[in-house]
């Protein structure tokens, strides 16, 4: 029994309260609300002088150090259970966010909010992802979609409570209000999550009816020496510099260069979300039913057409359209990378494998925005971001059409 029902449906419990926690956790991605509000308290209460892609750091900076903690700390979860590691995680989070309303400048925060906030955020979202992985094996894209939906659609509606929030009590306040309530609500959904027991599996399931039967059962030494590895680490690198890039400066893109009015700017945020938390459903369903790497390259043609009519036609149609296809094809890649890692993979070793896998959302999440900010800084606005991903996406189909591949090794 699981939460008083059989395993089979206290398992969905399980998914919903992963999908609640990452909800919270997921309000990094309303980051771009903030941008010009930390512009105007750091210039007018401190005297600084702050450019968009000094704001954009600590930004950076959490994606960066999430996704390193997420590699380092895989086995604590095997160690440790989820319970703990997921309870340790949204601690530090929420004493991320209560910290950084002390920050007086940039680099200060890029510490509390980045390092610390980024360490949390990385345990518990490593543990949300593996518990998903390890109880649905007969439906791991649609779980593991499911469990961080939660981050993508985060910003839909903390986009919005930031606004209000930053309108009423200034911006330093907003942080320890999101510190405090990421903590209120995230640490009682923790106690349930727990792991299946030893050989479980769903009823009438097995694994050799499945219709994405790529897999070995791999340790992260074997799978650094597999094709699909690379192919699958680079893939996830572009579309995480897109992605990660877009949903940094939608707001002032919107603002600057298509010119519409701040509030819609804002609301917009949250219209996105629904787009990157859809994708994480939509491309986690297709991921259980076809090889990996041709929903890879979807999504690269995606973000190729999303990019080149920006670059080409900075309308507001343009813009809601476009920015709608770029974050939700990086919510999919939130679903198809761990998706492919257990396809191709297996689970045996699954948070240490795709630990070292999600290294490359950290090494997007650091090259995308600064790129991103240095491009606005060198010019004086975003458009010319656009050409940049519109040949990182032509790469990325290339990457995707010749390494992700099915791997033919021998099951253990």
């Amino acid at each position: 029994m699981l939460l008083g029902m059989p395993l089979e449906k206290g398992r969905w419990m399980l998914v919903g309260a992963g999908l609640i926690i990452n909800l919270c956790l997921g309000a990094v991605y309303s980051w771009s609300v903030f941008v010009n509000p930390l512009i105007e308290y750091f210039s007018t209460d401190f005297g600084q002088t702050i450019t968009a892609n000094d704001v954009l750091l600590p930004y950076s900076v959490i994606l960066a150090v999430f996704s390193v903690t997420m590699a380092l700390t895989g086995r604590y979860v095997e160690t440790h259970g989820p319970r703990k590691i997921t309870i340790a995680g949204c601690i530090l989070t929420g004493l991320g966010w209560l910290l950084a309303s002390t920050a007086s400048n940039v680099t200060m925060l890029s510490v509390m909010y980045g390092i610390i906030g980024g360490i949390g955020i990385g345990i518990a979202y490593g543990a949300t992802v593996a518990v998903a992985a390890r109880w649905f094996p007969d439906r791991r894209g649609l779980a593991v979609g499911l469990t961080v939906f939660g981050v993508g659609f985060s910003a839909f509606i903390t986009a919005n409570l930031a606004g209000y929030f930053i309108a009423v009590s200034g911006v330093m306040t907003t942080f320890r209000i999101f510190g405090i309530g990421t903590i209120i609500v995230t640490v009682p959904l923790a106690l349930p999550l727990i792991f299946p027991p030893a050989g479980w599996k769903p009823s009438g399931w097995n694994i050799s009816g499945e219709k994405n039967n790529f897999r070995c059962e791999c340790n992260r030494s074997e799978m650094l020496k597999t094709p699909a590895f690379y192919g699958l680490w680079m893939c996830y690198f572009i579309a995480c510099i897109a992605g990660l890039m877009a949903v940094s400066i939608s707001k002032p893109v919107g603002t600057e260069i298509v010119g519409i009015e701040t509030v819609l700017a804002t609301a917009l945020v949250g219209f996105f979300a629904i787009f990157n938390g859809g994708g994480r459903l939509a491309f986690g369903f297709l991921s259980d039913r076809f090889n990996p790497g041709n929903i890879a390259v979807t999504t690269f043609i995606l973000i190729a057409l999303a990019s080149f009519a920006m670059w080409q036609a900075p309308v507001t149609v343009v813009y809601i359209t476009a920015f709608a296809v770029l974050w939700g094809c990086l919510g999919g890649w939130l679903a198809i990378a761990p998706t492919a890692t257990a396809s191709y993979f297996g689970t045996n070793d699954y948070p240490r494998c795709y630990g070292v896998i999600f290294l490359a959302f950290g090494a997007g999440a650091i090259t995308g925005p600064q790129l991103a900010g240095f491009i606005r800084t060198t010019t004086g606005n975003y458009l010319g971001v656009f050409p940049w991903v519109f040949f990182l996406a032509i790469i990325g189909i290339i990457l995707a059409f010749t390494l992700m591949k099915p791997q033919h090794l021998k099951r253990s």
